[in-house]
Formats: structure tokens, sequence, C-alpha cells
């Protein structure tokens, strides 16, 4: 850990010139003398990414902290600001806030409203982000090819673990009013498909798991645009019946794509409304972002990205290594509750005894989501491990998480509950922490903690995986040896 001390901190704030600005000041107005030089910077039709290069730029402080310019901190947010950059390692690159949207009471949120509360559940946005100089610098800043919002943040934070630095989450909140927005917003917001392709090309096909963006509707949306357009091309070829098929298909991709926004909201007579006339036209302007990105896409590649130089410090010897069960310690037997099926991984065995002579502590961290399916019980997940352990030797707490992908735990890698556990179990920092796994939830599991991570792969590991990870090794006895002879 860094001394802790002065934090010098600049805040940089974005803006088209909106009437939330105004909120905004007057909340930082009290919290100034914490706080350096606030600017902000007028977007001039060039893209928040633009605006906040030039913010950054022209501080010379140390960290930068983004706010968009239509939060309003908390009262103590200046406070707790510093709080979460005092003492973290110079490996991390940055500390994301946590977001709050207040929704009216009484009533199912409208789907504009669900929406905007979907910002309380991304996982890097800079709404709230501040950012070390040096890691800015290191990665050349924001790419300024994505003009509109909500992925020069993820292109950031993907740029920057891949690189080798890290990114924490703090404590500090904002509040996100739910804006006012004219009826046709949801068609509007559609141009980001267009920034969605340039993402796929410069982050591979697996850019939303390494990501963490939600996958989305676009597919559907290409289905039900092409039916649209097939059934007016078939009329007026003259194929009547082919026509009425396929504006049959249309109407129903619509017509689901409208229930499912329209069930879990109000269903008053003008959300439905709404919703109706929206959900028609929303797949054609999907597509036809989608049709411009891909056109566009040639243009934007040869204007190339941002460009840094230099690299976070190296990783300093972890102070414990925590390490995934199944593919990493085990033979991943799917939904194994068996003792008699256990078989250690090669060099598994060598490996713990490596790290139990450097004095290092150890835990097990799992996704054991077949008990939440039905297919196994806790009991035999435990079972399992005191078999592990009988053929390993000792490896201290086994953690498992018991959820399925879609129960939106914090414990399930790839968020960082199990981590955050296991060094609580442990008695150390996060951030002095090194997982051990096989798949990309391993590794970003450890980066949502702050934790360095080692990918060893595996057949079922994908090769993007393996280029993505912030250090690949080909062995677990070769990660040991990585993360002993890191430096103290």
């Amino acid at each position: 850990m860094e001394p802790p001390g002065h934090i010098e901190v600049d805040v940089v704030i974005p803006t088209a010139g909106r009437r939330s600005l105004d909120p905004l000041l007057a909340a930082l107005a009290p919290q100034r003398e914490t706080l350096g030089r606030i600017v902000v910077v007028e977007d001039e039709g060039l893209g928040p990414a633009a605006a906040r290069n030039r913010g950054w730029r022209a501080s010379a402080a140390e960290w930068v902290a983004f706010l968009d310019d239509d939060v309003v901190p908390e009262a103590d947010w200046a406070d707790k600001l510093v709080e979460d950059l005092a003492g973290l390692a110079v490996r991390v690159a940055a500390s994301q806030g946590r977001v709050s949207v207040p929704l009216p009471k009484g009533r199912p949120p409208t789907d504009w409203e669900r929406d905007v509360a979907g910002l309380e559940r991304a996982t890097w946005i800079t709404a709230d982000l501040a950012c070390r100089r040096a890691a800015l610098e290191s990665v050349g800043g924001f790419d300024e090819r994505f003009r509109g919002p909500y992925r020069e943040d993820t292109d950031l934070a993907m740029r920057m673990l891949g690189a080798g630095w890290q990114i924490v989450h703090g404590r500090r909140t904002c509040e996100h009013p739910v804006p006012q927005a004219p009826s046709w917003v949801s068609v509007r917001r559609q141009r980001g498909n267009a920034d969605d392709v340039l993402m796929r090309a410069v982050h591979g096909r697996h850019w939303r798991r390494w990501g963490r963006a939600p996958r989305g509707r676009l597919r559907r949306h290409l289905l039900t645009a092409t039916a649209a357009l097939g059934a007016g091309a078939a009329l007026v070829a003259g194929r009547r019946r082919i026509s009425c098929a396929l504006a049959a298909a249309w109407l129903g991709l619509s017509g689901e794509l409208a229930l499912s926004r329209i069930a879990p909201g109000p269903r008053d007579r003008a959300e439905v409304g709404r919703v109706l006339a929206t959900s028609t036209l929303l797949p054609l302007a999907a597509s036809a972002w989608w049709a411009w990105g891909w056109l566009r896409l040639p243009l934007l590649l040869a204007r190339g990205g941002p460009g840094g130089e230099g690299a976070p410090p190296p990783p300093r010897r972890p102070q414990a290594v925590l390490l995934d069960r199944d593919g990493t310690l085990l033979f991943d037997v799917p939904y194994n509750g068996d003792p008699e099926k256990v078989v250690p991984m090669p060099g598994a065995r060598r490996a713990l005894e490596g790290l139990r002579s450097a004095g290092l502590p150890l835990a097990v961290i799992s996704n054991q989501s077949g008990v939440r399916r039905g297919v196994l019980d806790a009991e035999q997940v435990e079972a399992v491990n005191r078999r592990a352990e009988e053929l390993l030797g000792p490896v201290g707490p086994w953690l498992f998480c018991p959820h399925g992908p879609s129960d939106g735990c914090e414990c399930r890698k790839p968020e960082p509950g199990l981590v955050l556990r296991a060094a609580d179990r442990l008695g150390v920092s996060p951030d002095r922490c090194a997982v051990i796994g096989d798949v990309a939830a391993d590794v970003q599991a450890a980066q949502a903690a702050g934790a360095a991570a080692v990918l060893v792969p595996t057949a079922r590991t994908e090769e993007e995986d393996v280029r993505r990870a912030p250090l690949s090794v080909p062995s677990i006895e070769l990660a040991i040896e990585r993360l002993i002879g890191g430096r103290p």
C-alpha cells in the first residue's frame, strides 16, 4: 500500500449544457476544500470521450475524478472519494463510484426508468470514475472514436485491465435522477449499436463478456427488421402470400418485444401506447445503426485508436493465493457431487506444496451453480472438497457460490464477492491477493476485487480469453513460480 496522506484530485465534468449541471455544481460547492480544481468541459459536438480527454490533460493532479453532468454527489462524496483513493496500490488505475437511481414509489417503473436504473448495475461507468493520471497516460486516455455515451467507459476499462492495471470499487455514491425524456428516446438510443461494431473490431467477438456488458437483443432486432423489410419487398414483387407471412412474423416479434417491455411496468394507457409505438420502430433503428457501424468501421480503424506508453509497476509478491477448484485444482467433472470422481490436475499438489513452503495462506473459491439447479446439494460439494484436500493436502477455507447465472448475486464469479470473502477470512487486503483460475470469470473476479490474476488455460478456455488475461501461463506450477518470484 502507498502511505496515506494528502490526495491530490481534480474533478472533470463533460457537459452538453444540460440543466442538470447546476444541481451537480451546487452539490460540489460545499466540498471544494477537499477537492482540487473542478474543470467543466463543453462537449462541442465531439462526444464525452473527447471532452474528458481535454479535461484530464488540462489537469496536473495525480488523480482525476470524472463525473457526468446529470449526477448529484452525496453530501460527503468528496471525503469518501479521498478515503477510497487513500492507500490504493500503485497498480490500481481507477476507483469506480456507486450510482443510485431513485425510482418512484407506489408503482412499477416505466421502461425508460428501468433503463436508467440499469446504471446501478453497470460494472464500469464514467458517471463517477476516479482515474490515476499515470494510468490514463499509459493507455492514451479515452478513445474519441466513440462519439456517444456508454461504450467509451467500457473501452477504457478493458484497455486498462488488458495492460495489467487494476480497477476497484469505492464506497462513495452519486445519485442519478431519472431525466425527462421524449417518447421516442428508446429508438434514439439504438445508435449505440454502431459503437458496438467498433467494440467488436477493437476488443474481439467476446468483448461483451470481458466488458461485462449485457448481450441485448440485437439478433432478434435483426430478425425482426429482416421480416419487415422482406414483407415490403415481397409485396412490391407481387408475392402477397409470402408478404403476409413475413408481415405476421414482424408483428409477432414486435409484439413479443412490446410485451417484454410492458409486463414489468405500470401498464397505464400512456406507457402501453408509447411502448407499442416504439417497439415497431426500435428493431429497424437498431439494425440501421448496426449496418451504419459496419459501413463506417474501415474509416474509424484507419484513424487508429489512442496510443500510450508505459505500463503499471510490476506486481508485488502476494500475501495470499486464491485458487479456482474445477479446472484448476481438480479435473472438471460437471456438477460433481461424488468424492470418488475427484482427480487432481497435473502438478496441482506440487504447486500447493510450493505455496505452503513459501508460507502463503491459501483459499479455494468456486462457482457451484449445481446447488441452485438442484443437481447436487451443499453437503455433496463439501464432501468433494474434503476428498480434494485428502489428495492435495491442506488448502485453507473452501468457499463456494451456490447461485445460478441469473440470480444476480455478488459472490458468483465474475463478481468479486468470493475474492473479497476469502481475503477477509485470510486477513489480507484483496489487492495483496492473487487469483489462479482457468476461465475468464476467474480473471474478472480478481480484477473486480483489485486482486492480481493468473490464467492457467485448459481445453475449455477460449483463445481470446488467453489473449486478454493480464498473465497467462501453461501450468499451475509455472503460475506459482511467477507469483513467488514477484517483488516483495
